[in-house]
């Protein structure tokens, strides 16, 4: 797993600093707050926000697992594949595997976003779909800034910004690690 202190982080109010302050007042149920309210939603609501992908890739992966080796989750799993292929064509549906493959330690097969309103559809669906199975959901983004490479992009979009509906399965990481060392090493032996 990533270490949170590896990743720098933007304050969230970056946008906001002159803001008018808001209310302390409460809503009528008596917790939660009154917002000041401009008439104008947000971006997020019509397409991902920078960085997310908003282009061919998708703005998340959705990674359903499940015990490849346990016959009831991998019936489920394989029942939950041809469901979301039926219900949701238009989203990207990969291959069922049966094994392990890259950093994902057990089986799965993978679901592309690529609009807040799919977002907004099918994690809703699939936190009530999923059964006994484990879900990753992971952001894609592109370039950040100029010093992140993409290596350090997909380490930190599967562990730091990922979501998770069910038991979190720990990842293989180290494949991204040992990459963004070398990475590292070698950009660093240019400057000598």
């Amino acid at each position: 797993m990533a270490d949170s202190l590896d990743f720098n982080y933007t304050s969230p109010l970056a946008g906001y600093e002159n803001a008018p302050p808001l209310p302390n007042e409460r809503t009528d149920d008596g917790k939660s707050y009154v917002n000041n309210q401009t008439g104008v939603k947000s971006v997020a609501y019509e397409r991902f926000i920078e960085p997310l992908d908003n282009g061919r890739r998708g703005g998340f992966d959705v990674h359903v697992y499940y015990f490849q080796n346990n016959p009831q989750q991998a019936q489920y799993a394989r029942e939950l594949w041809e469901r979301i292929r039926h219900e949701f064509p238009e989203l990207r549906i990969y291959t069922f595997w049966d094994r392990p493959i890259g950093p994902h330690p057990i089986a799965m097969f993978e679901v592309n976003l690529f609009t807040p309103a799919q977002f907004g559809a099918f994690i809703p669906w699939l936190a009530i779909w999923r059964g006994p199975l484990s879900v990753l959901v992971h952001p894609n983004t592109t370039h950040e800034d100029d010093v992140t490479h993409e290596l350090e992009r997909e380490l930190k979009n599967h562990t730091e910004r990922a979501i998770w509906l069910g038991d979190k399965v720990p990842l293989d990481v180290g494949r991204f690690k040992s990459l963004v060392a070398a990475f590292r090493r070698a950009e660093s032996n240019k400057g000598e």
